[in-house]
């Protein structure tokens, strides 16, 4: 059975569509890039698929059935997780807060512990267990968020924009640990992102968001430049260095700025 399909599937907000006619699935531990420019409604997909915001047309499941609101089989990193600088709490206790509820300070037994140990081993991160949240790296917070996410053994991770403030070092790093978590746990994982090159070598599929669409496929189906243009109805060239790293030409006029540039995405 496919983790996610969709089906002439519409998302907006009240009466405004922003895409619609998606046709697309998902399989069981594919991992999958979320990619389009600032409003395309990446997030709206997200939403959708987490049950907080319903489908204005077409259909939409989940493991075969509607979305619904508080899935234990769906672990979610949202886009904003934000840390004080001064707060004292220990990694390993937001890690068991995937486990046992929202309030600090609960779920003190030794069954949680070992499992929010567990979550924190599984993406490397162990040796961080007892440090305040406070005083960790961008990169290594992300650990943490993607631990908390995975101590329930979900079957699909959501993952919305973890790269974001991340340097290009980190940003291989935490999608080389996703690729990784993936394959091992069978997990299915959708990662949105702006920059599609740290995630090239290693995603399987590609969900472009954009102009009103949804477009699904292998990566060297969907970056091209024959797809982008008929997705944004004007000349759109996609080039390619030594390395393999993409750079779009025609991006910034396609989404109704002034000039062509190259740039990643």
């Amino acid at each position: 059975m496919s983790t996610i399909v969709a089906e002439k599937l519409a998302g907006g907000y009240g009466d405004r569509v922003i895409w619609k006619d998606a046709d697309f699935s998902i399989e069981p531990g594919e991992f999958v890039a979320v990619i389009g420019p600032n409003g395309a409604g990446k997030t709206t997909l997200f939403r959708m698929f987490l049950g907080l915001a319903s489908p204005t047309g077409g259909t939409l499941s989940i493991f075969g059935e509607p979305p619904r609101r508080g899935s234990s089989r769906i672990g979610y990193v949202p886009q904003q997780h934000p840390i004080d600088d001064e707060i004292r709490v220990e990694a390993l206790e937001l890690v068991r807060l995937g486990l046992d509820g929202n309030r600090f300070g609960i779920g003190s037994s030794e069954e949680g512990a070992a499992a929010a140990l567990a979550a924190l081993r599984a993406v490397d991160a162990e040796a961080l267990a007892h440090r305040p949240l406070g005083k960790l790296s961008g990169g290594e917070l992300q650990r943490i968020f993607l631990a908390e996410a995975l101590i329930g053994n979900p079957d699909l991770l959501l993952l919305d924009e973890p790269l974001a403030n991340l340097d290009l070092r980190r940003e291989t790093d935490l999608v080389r640990l996703v690729h990784d978590v993936v394959h091992a746990r069978r997990v299915t994982a959708l990662l949105v992102a702006h920059n599609i090159n740290p995630l090239l070598p290693f995603i399987d599929r590609v969900l472009y968001v954009a102009n009103g669409r949804v477009i699904s496929g292998r990566p060297e189906e969907v970056l091209t430049s024959r797809a982008l243009s008929e997705i944004y109805g004007v000349p759109i060239e996609v080039l390619k260095d030594a390395r393999g790293r993409i750079a779009i030409v025609g991006m910034d006029e396609a989404v109704g700025h002034k000039k062509h540039v190259a740039q990643p995405l």
